[in-house]
């Protein structure tokens, strides 16, 4: 087994010419930035999570088996350098982009915060340390895929979040958004990394209301708490001016509210107990 990487979550190592080894660990990060503090039980969620929705989704995918509870094992594949984001609700980064005029959303949209879309739109970004959205002419231009490809890419990608969506309304649950990666596998394009609540926004269906920030089962607990406390803001500012954005350290009570919601979310989901 050889080290390759290590990632803000996870470690790669390669098993042998075909397969990859996952190793998730209960580090955090938010607004590109990483954390010193853990979030215990994140990797083992992460993990498992990634197995369930794997087997749940039928499309073509990486995953072979989870070797352990913080360990998954993957086919090897080169990876496509978009990230497929799927957005079923006006939140998150939508909201100040279609204010600027950098995105449109569909003409009958509502605007109030947290309003589901009348359908979900795909909005892809870059692959990189500061993701950057990008619309078909721009991943055509930049060379990131072919006219085919982002075609298939947006048609898979909107009908993964629904069925993932449709999987979270039975559990309770309001799938926000989704981020997805592919790569090519023997020819096909096949979706790979990983799906969890780092991947997407999951909201209670119970406390969910139109117009105020909502309850996250997901990392979204942390980017409130940064930006409530200003730390978003230093963040921005600090790259603004050529630095490296220092990092707070998290409150206890937060860390044990993101590890309680990651585990409730799985439970729930799943039907499986960790």
């Amino acid at each position: 087994m050889k080290f390759i990487a290590s990632g803000k979550v996870k470690d790669l190592y390669s098993l042998d010419d075909k397969t990859l080894l996952f190793k998730f660990s209960d580090r955090v990060s938010a607004f590109d930035v990483k954390f010193k503090e853990n979030i215990p039980k994140k990797g083992e969620v992460l993990c498992k999570f990634a197995e369930f929705w794997f087997n749940q989704l039928p499309v073509l995918n990486h995953f072979v088996k989870r070797q352990s509870d913080t360990e998954i094992v993957v086919k090897k594949m080169k990876m496509l350098p978009i990230e497929c984001v799927v957005r079923g609700y006006f939140y998150g980064s939508l909201v100040g982009r279609w204010k600027k005029g950098e995105i449109k959303i569909p003409a009958n949209s509502n605007t109030a915060l947290a309003a589901k879309l009348p359908q979900p739109i795909f909005d892809p970004t870059t692959k990189s340390e500061h993701d950057i959205p990008i619309d078909k002419t721009k991943a055509l231009e930049m060379k990131l895929v072919t006219e085919e490809q982002y075609t298939w890419l947006e048609k898979t990608s909107i009908d993964i979040y629904k069925r993932m969506s449709d999987i979270a309304d039975k559990a309770g649950f309001i799938l926000a958004d989704l981020k997805l990666e592919f790569g090519i596998l023997d020819g096909n394009i096949t979706l790979g990394d990983s799906i969890g609540p780092d991947e997407y926004r999951l909201w209670s269906k119970d406390s969910y209301e139109v117009g105020k920030t909502q309850d996250a089962f997901d990392k979204q607990i942390l980017r409130d708490w940064l930006s409530e406390h200003g730390y978003q803001k230093q963040f921005d500012d600090a790259r603004d001016e050529g630095k490296e954005p220092i990092a707070p350290t998290i409150p206890p009570e937060i860390i044990q509210k993101m590890t309680n919601r990651y585990v409730i979310a799985y439970e729930k989901l799943t039907g499986h107990h960790l």
